[in-house]
């Protein structure tokens, strides 16, 4: 974000510090949400996974909801930020495909809220790349 804040090209400067670590955060918050949502109750989820082929669905599940909260936690407090990153990214490709199968819904309707799903879930990944692209 050198726009911000990078005169001299070599190290962040407190507004851009500040600027990211709000941008983790609010990153982050989906993460945990529906990763302690995932944990708690995998029923709904578990279907979705078992019908993509994921073996073991309510303990994948439940695995892939505790993923998100840990890596979400650290990836909010700065803690380990691009292994947090990575984990959230690779959890968020088989979410999205198993959780918001747009292409597959007939009610225009249904298919509108899945592919926003869809899309949003694409933008989250976006936003994670971006941090396993920084150099720090």
């Amino acid at each position: 974000m050198a726009f911000i804040d990078d005169r001299w090209g070599d190290e962040a400067g407190s507004l851009e510090r500040t600027v990211e670590a709000a941008g983790r955060a609010l990153l982050s918050a989906m993460f945990i949400s529906g990763g302690l949502q995932a944990f708690k109750a995998p029923e709904q989820r578990a279907t979705r996974a078992a019908a993509i082929g994921i073996p073991f669905p309510e303990a994948a599940t439940r695995l892939n909801g505790g993923a998100m909260v840990v890596a979400g936690v650290a990836l909010a407090t700065g803690v380990a930020v691009k292994p947090a990153a990575a984990v959230l990214a690779a959890s968020l490709v088989p979410t999205t495909i198993a959780g918001h199968p747009f292409w597959k819904e007939t009610d225009p309707k249904a298919r509108a809220q899945q592919r926003i799903h869809f899309l949003k879930n694409l933008a989250m990944l976006g936003g994670l790349l971006v941090l396993l692209s920084k150099r720090r």
